[in-house]
């Protein structure tokens, strides 16, 4: 069995007005969570290049891909985080979440930013198997972006799978909650333009809410979630977790980390 590790964790830019939660303040919680699952597999949000290269230097096992939202690494990167001794970076890429998806920056939709999707396709040295990594952040402001943005990349995952039939993973802060379309699309609940979706919610084996993962650096668990992880049918989802502690007196981000098991 090849169990792999997964977590989805938006950052929270660097905001210079979050006082005492600035991401200078906050790099050392940062890295204390990620080293508390040591995930195989970490899909990021909202890291500009300067937060990634922070990370990279206190997190010795782990190499990342990812551009910026504008191109080269401007502005927010999608970045996908990889243990190099277990996994190998077999190629990777980049679409925009828009009516033209390989055009570097392009907005669609109403869309406040340009909205990207980081993918990787990994070998996993252990077991010889390979499979996909998708990560991403859908808009926040726009809801037509978000429904459209999602269906560009259950496209881009439809469209992989029929040509190499590999599995797939997706990891991102969408926006959404359980009873919104992209997550509904996602977990195969409803079909938009004729299509539907095979991906299993990772909070599918939870019963009842799983609570909020947004918190605003307030804590607490009322609300619902808008970070997820989704798995495509290869994989059995074992367990998941919001992991709401705080670290030396403060919260990692903004958001809770997530971190799933799986295996095929």
């Amino acid at each position: 069995m090849l169990g792999i590790s997964v977590m989805t964790f938006n950052l929270r830019y660097p905001e210079i007005n979050d006082g005492s939660d600035y991401w200078p303040e906050r790099i050392d919680r940062a890295t204390a969570v990620i080293k508390k699952h040591q995930p195989m597999l970490i899909g990021t949000q909202e890291g500009y290049h300067s937060m990634l290269k922070d990370l990279e230097t206190r997190l010795n096992e782990y190499d990342w891909v990812g551009r910026g939202r504008f191109g080269e690494h401007e502005n927010e990167h999608n970045a996908i985080f990889y243990n190099r001794d277990e996994l190998t970076l077999v190629e990777n890429g980049q679409f925009w979440l828009s009516e033209t998806p390989e055009s570097v920056a392009s907005i669609s939709w109403n869309s406040a930013f340009p909205r990207i999707c980081t993918w990787a396709r990994f070998l996993h040295r252990k077991s010889n198997k390979s499979f996909y990594l998708y990560n991403t952040h859908l808009d926040h402001h726009s809801q037509e972006a978000k429904d459209r943005g999602i269906q560009i990349i259950r496209e881009y995952i439809a469209r992989q799978r029929a040509l190499d039939g590999l599995p797939a993973l997706l990891t991102g802060d969408f926006n959404s909650f359980p009873g919104e379309i992209p997550i509904r699309l996602l977990r195969g609940e409803i079909e938009v333009n004729g299509k539907s979706n095979d991906m299993t919610d990772a909070y599918s084996i939870i019963s009842g809410n799983p609570g909020l993962t947004f918190h605003s650096f307030r804590g607490g668990d009322s609300g619902e979630p808008i970070d997820y992880i989704f798995a495509t049918s290869e994989f059995e989802i074992l367990s998941v977790q919001i992991d709401r502690s705080q670290i030396n007196g403060g919260y990692p981000s903004d958001h809770y980390p997530v971190v799933a098991k799986v295996q095929f």
